[in-house]
C-alpha cells in the first residue's frame, strides 16, 4: 500500500481542498497565481479576490480555513478507516490522470494503483439498461480484463456494475471512481461489490471521506473516469444520459471515444448512435478497441515478463508477445535476439518478421531491430 504523504505536506492541501466551493477549475486558478496550498491559505483577501470567481464569501471561507481543526479530523478520519490520501505529484498518485485539464488535487483510495493500470479502458452507461446492454458490457469487460486491460467505471447500477462485476469475474482489475466518499458507497447495494473492487484494484475518490452523494458531484467525477483510461466505452446511453458527460471528458482530453451499437430505434441507443455519427468508433469486440488506443506515454508492466508499449499489443498470441518481449527499444543486432530464444532460429525469424508487418518491430540497417 501506497504511503500517505507527510502531514506538514498534507495538511495545507486539505484545509483548502475542504473549503466548500473550490472546485477543480478554481484550484487550477490558485495553483497558478499563488504555486502552493500554503501559499493560498497566506493570502489576503483582496489577493484572493484577484483570482477569477473568488468573491468575498469565498475570500473569506479560504481564510477561515487556516485555523480549521477539519483537515487533521478528515486526516485521523483517513487513517482509523486505511483510506490513502494520495496528493498530486506524489507517490501512488496515477502519472496519466495528472495530465487532464483539472487533475484532482488529492485522491482519497481503498487499494493501491498498479503500473499495468496504465492500460485501462473506461466502459459506462445507463443505469436502466437492457438485457442487450448487459449483455454487451459484461461481454467487452470480460474480453478486455482477460487480455491484461484494467476496466473503470462509476460503481453505478446498470452498466457500470455489471462492467466492474465481469472483470472480477474475467481475474482482471478493476477502479471504481465515486462522487461520494470511498466509505459512503452509493448506491448502498454495491457496498459488497466496492470491498471486493479494493481487494483486486482501486476504489478512488477526490471527495471527502464522507461526503453523501449529491447530484452535481456525478459530472464532476466524470473527467476522473476518463482521465484514468486510454478510451471510454460507451454502451446503451439516451441523449440525456450522464454517460456522455464522460464522453465528452474524453474527448476534451484527447482519448478515444467508442460506442456500443444497438437497433436503430432503441431509445436507449441514441447517444450510441450520435457518438458513433459523429466520429467515435463502433464497437462490436475488442478487436475494435485495442488497435484504435495508440501508444503509451511510458511503458506498462502486465507480468513479470511482458512489458506493453501500445494496448495492441495485447491482441497478439503468446509466441509473438515472447518474441516481442525479447526485442528492446534500444537497436539490437537479430544475432543476440536469436541468442535470448530458446527456439528454432527460423521460427523466431518467422515471427519477427509477422511482428514488422503488424509494425511493432522496426528493422534497422545492419542487421539490428528495436521496438517502434
Amino acid at each position: 500500500m501506497a504511503e500517505t504523504p507527510s502531514t506538514p505536506d498534507l495538511l495545507p492541501l486539505l484545509r483548502l481542498h475542504l473549503v466548500n466551493g473550490v472546485g477543480p477549475r478554481t484550484w487550477v486558478q490558485l495553483m497558478e497565481r499563488f504555486g502552493s496550498p500554503a501559499a493560498v491559505l497566506s493570502a489576503t483577501a483582496t489577493q484572493l479576490q484577484e483570482v477569477p470567481g473568488i468573491g468575498p464569501k469565498l475570500a473569506s471561507a479560504i481564510m477561515a480555513a487556516r485555523l480549521s481543526p477539519a483537515a487533521e479530523r478528515e486526516l485521523a478520519k483517513c487513517r482509523e478507516l486505511h483510506v490513502q490520501l494520495l496528493s498530486q505529484g506524489a507517490a501512488g498518485y496515477p502519472d496519466w490522470l495528472s495530465t487532464i485539464p483539472d487533475p484532482p488535487p488529492v485522491l482519497y483510495a481503498k487499494g493501491d494503483f498498479a503500473a499495468r493500470d496504465k492500460v485501462a479502458v473506461a466502459i459506462v452507461g445507463s443505469r436502466r439498461c437492457t438485457l442487450y446492454g448487459q449483455q454487451q458490457a459484461e461481454k467487452l469487460a470480460s474480453q478486455l480484463a482477460r487480455a491484461g486491460v484494467t476496466i473503470i467505471s462509476g460503481l453505478a447500477r446498470g452498466i457500470d456494475g455489471v462492467a466492474h462485476r465481469a472483470a472480477l469475474q474475467a481475474g482482471g482489475r478493476t477502479i471504481a471512481v465515486l462522487a461520494t466518499g470511498v466509505v459512503e458507497i452509493y448506491p448502498p447495494e454495491h457496498e459488497d461489490l466496492a470491498r471486493e473492487i479494493a481487494s483486486h484494484g482501486v476504489v478512488v475518490s477526490e471527495s471527502p471521506i464522507g461526503q453523501a452523494p449529491t447530484p452535481g458531484m456525478f459530472p464532476q467525477r466524470n473527467r476522473i473516469i476518463s482521465g484514468l483510461s486510454l478510451g471510454v466505452i460507451v454502451v446503451e446511453a439516451a441523449r440525456n444520459s450522464g454517460a456522455l458527460h464522460t464522453a465528452r471528458h474524453a474527448m476534451e482530453q484527447n482519448r478515444e471515444v467508442f460506442a456500443v451499437p444497438g437497433r436503430i430505434d432503441s431509445l436507449a441507443s441514441e447517444a450510441c448512435h450520435d457518438l458513433i455519427r459523429d466520429g467515435a468508433t463502433l464497437v462490436r469486440n475488442i478487436d475494435d478497441i485495442l488497435p484504435s488506443l495508440g501508444h503509451l506515454s511510458s511503458p506498462a508492466k502486465v507480468s513479470p515478463t511482458e512489458e506493453i508499449h501500445q494496448p495492441r499489443e495485447l491482441l497478439l498470441n503468446e509466441q509473438e508477445k515472447l518474441i516481442l518481449n525479447t526485442v528492446t527499444t534500444e537497436p539490437q543486432h537479430i544475432d543476440e535476439i536469436l541468442r535470448a530464444v530458446n527456439q528454432e532460429p527460423s521460427r523466431v525469424l518467422q515471427t519477427l518478421t509477422i511482428l514488422e508487418m503488424k509494425r511493432l518491430v522496426r528493422r534497422l540497417p545492419g542487421g539490428h531491430l528495436c521496438r517502434p
